[in-house]
């Protein structure tokens, strides 16, 4: 991965992972001046609260009917309306 590709994958999710942030300090010497604008970017908005310190949840558990069913769904858009009725 590169400081460019952790950039925008951050951008994309929201989200940046402890391990991502730790990498990024250990490589910091290393970036170019262009990556390390980036890295100041990913900073502030990091202190802004637009991206969040947290994990992502691989592709293919989203995929999985039952996590879907019984832990996304129920904090996204059924919030608050009946409980499903399942077939």
């Amino acid at each position: 991965m590169t400081a460019g590709e952790l950039f925008l994958e951050s951008l994309s999710s929201g989200v940046i992972t402890q391990a991502e942030i730790d990498w990024l300090l250990s490589q910091q010497g290393r970036f170019s001046r262009a990556e390390q604008a980036a890295m100041q970017r990913l900073g502030r908005l990091l202190d802004e609260g637009q991206i969040q310190l947290g994990c992502r949840v691989a592709p293919h558990w989203l995929r999985h009917r039952q996590m879907l069913n019984d832990w996304i769904e129920p904090l996204g858009r059924r919030r608050g309306s009946s409980l499903p009725q399942y077939t």
